[in-house]
């Protein structure tokens, strides 16, 4: 019995007291050791409630800080700032072509020309393609509601909702603008390209077209590199003096109605220079309107 107890005590804190272990004092000394047991249970439990505690408490700490990773990942996606909307609009042969190029190049816009759509929705033998075509074929202008649908669903695709776009000349009259914004489509900024007339002018009767290629160059601004080239250049019936004035005076009556309806948000930029100088007109406007995007996030997040 007192082999049993002495490797027992081996395992445990050591007695307050101690004990003979004789017969008659094997109940006294069987007492204390049990009470020394309880003392050293009732220690390990409470080291064991406090590493629980501690433990729960760290947990916590990391789920609140996951939680609040999380908050900040959505916060993030919803600080991007909305992309750029843009219409640009310009006489025939302002460089309106040459300025979309530079504009999307830069800024990713989607570029939209209604031309373009209506073109490929013939082609493509959509229902807005159809009316059209039926409508071409008699000889008569493609109604606004058929060409404001196609403008409005590219508009909406989510290309063009994600990386921002460029409606280049569209609308051409108030009634096309005000069925935008029946729609909720408005853009940030209106880009009204200005050259005088004179200019125009002569851009417009200098053009000549590369059946071959499909290139257009211009007698003056971007003559043809061969004679071969040259011989078999051809000009647009409608490129002549007489109706390319006519053309002009349409549009000047079109765009001031139009630039009715985004007066607070047009400029004018004069586009009679060198397109890399008109370009930067134009970058400066978008790079501020950009920075004002991202402003408006920051300060609201």
């Amino acid at each position: 019995m007192a082999y049993s107890l002495s490797m027992a005590v081996l395992s445990v804190p050591k007695p307050t007291t101690t004990q003979t272990y004789s017969s008659n004092s094997t109940t006294k000394s069987i007492t204390n050791f049990s009470s020394t047991l309880s003392s050293s249970s009732n220690l390990s439990r409470v080291s064991l409630s406090s590493d629980l505690t501690r433990r729960s408490s760290s947990v916590s700490v990391l789920r609140n800080k996951s939680s609040s990773s999380a908050v900040s990942i959505v916060a993030a996606a919803k600080s991007k700032p909305e992309p750029l909307r843009i219409m640009i609009s310009g006489a025939p042969a302002s460089g309106k072509g040459t300025q979309c190029e530079l504009i999307t190049k830069k800024y990713g816009l989607v570029h939209i020309a209604a031309g373009d759509l209506l073109r490929a929705e013939v082609a493509a033998g959509s229902e807005n393609g159809q009316r059209a075509k039926e409508c071409m074929e008699k000889g008569q202008l493609v109604p606004d509601e058929i060409v404001v649908m196609m403008v409005k669903e590219r508009l909406f695709r989510p290309d063009s909702q994600e990386n921002g776009w460029l409606l280049d000349g569209y609308p051409r009259s108030l009634s096309q603008a005000m069925a935008l914004e029946d729609f909720g489509i408005r853009p940030d900024l209106f880009i009204l390209l200005d050259v005088p007339e004179e200019i125009l002018v002569e851009r417009v009767v200098g053009r000549r077209l590369d059946p071959v290629t499909g290139k257009i160059y211009h007698l003056k601004y971007a003559p043809p590199e061969t004679d071969e080239i040259a011989a078999r250049l051809t000009q647009r019936f409608d490129d002549t003096e007489e109706k390319v004035k006519l053309r002009l005076g349409t549009h000047h009556q079109n765009v001031e109605a139009v630039l009715a309806a985004y007066e607070d948000i047009t400029i004018k930029v004069k586009g009679d220079g060198p397109k890399e100088e008109v370009f930067a007109k134009i970058d400066s406007a978008l790079s501020e309107l950009e920075q004002k995007k991202i402003s408006h996030v920051s300060t609201n997040v």
